[in-house]
C-alpha cells in the first residue's frame, strides 16, 4: 500500500459573530489539506477558505490552531462591516478566494482521487476519523442574519466543529 502524504479534509464549522448592530450565524462546509512537514509539525491549509494555514505537533493540535485562525478572521471582517450586508459578502468573498497558484486546492483533489483508487493507508491520525463523500458534503459556506424578529431558535441549528477524511462516494 501507498502512504499518502497529502490528507484531503472535510471541515465543518460554526460560529456566531456580534457586528456593529447585527448577531450572524456563520456554518462553513470546507476543506482543508493536512501534511507533515519538514519541521516534523502538521500544517492545515485551507483549501475552501484557501486564505489561511496552521501548524502544530499534532493534527488535532493544527486544527485547534486553524479554528481558532478562522474566527480571528470573521472577527477582524466583522470588525471591518458597518452592517450585516457588508459582513456578509467579506465573509463569502474570503470564502471564495483561491490561493495564488491553487496548489492546495490540486493536491487535494490530487489525494482524494489517490485515497479512491483505494491503495492508500492513512497514518495513524487519520486512521480513525469518520469518512465522508465530498459530493455529499459540497464546500459552502452560510451567512445569515440572527437577530431579525423572524428567525426562530431551535436545538437541531447546533453544528459541532468536525473534521473528517475526505474518501470514496462512502460505504464507511
Amino acid at each position: 500500500m501507498t502512504e499518502l502524504t497529502n490528507h484531503p479534509l472535510m471541515l465543518t464549522l460554526k460560529d456566531t459573530v456580534s457586528g456593529d448592530g447585527f448577531l450572524a450565524g456563520i456554518t462553513l462546509s470546507g476543506r482543508a489539506l493536512v501534511r507533515k512537514e519538514e519541521d516534523d509539525k502538521w500544517w492545515m491549509y485551507g483549501v475552501r477558505p484557501a486564505g489561511l494555514c496552521e501548524s502544530g505537533d499534532t493534527v488535532k493540535e493544527a486544527f485547534s490552531r486553524f479554528r481558532g485562525r478562522y474566527t480571528e478572521i470573521l472577527f477582524d471582517i466583522a470588525e471591518e462591516s458597518h452592517d450585516f450586508e457588508t459582513f456578509k459578502s467579506l465573509v463569502e468573498e474570503f470564502f471564495h478566494e483561491h490561493d495564488a497558484d491553487d496548489e492546495d486546492s490540486r493536491l487535494w483533489e490530487e489525494s482524494l482521487a489517490q485515497i479512491r483508487k483505494g491503495n492508500i493507508d492513512p497514518p495513524d491520525p487519520f486512521a480513525d476519523l469518520p469518512r465522508e463523500s465530498p459530493e455529499t458534503k459540497p464546500a459552502q459556506i452560510m451567512v445569515e442574519r440572527l437577530d431579525s424578529q423572524e428567525k426562530r431558535f431551535l436545538r437541531s441549528d447546533n453544528v459541532r466543529d468536525s473534521y473528517s477524511l475526505a474518501c470514496l462516494p462512502c460505504a464507511a
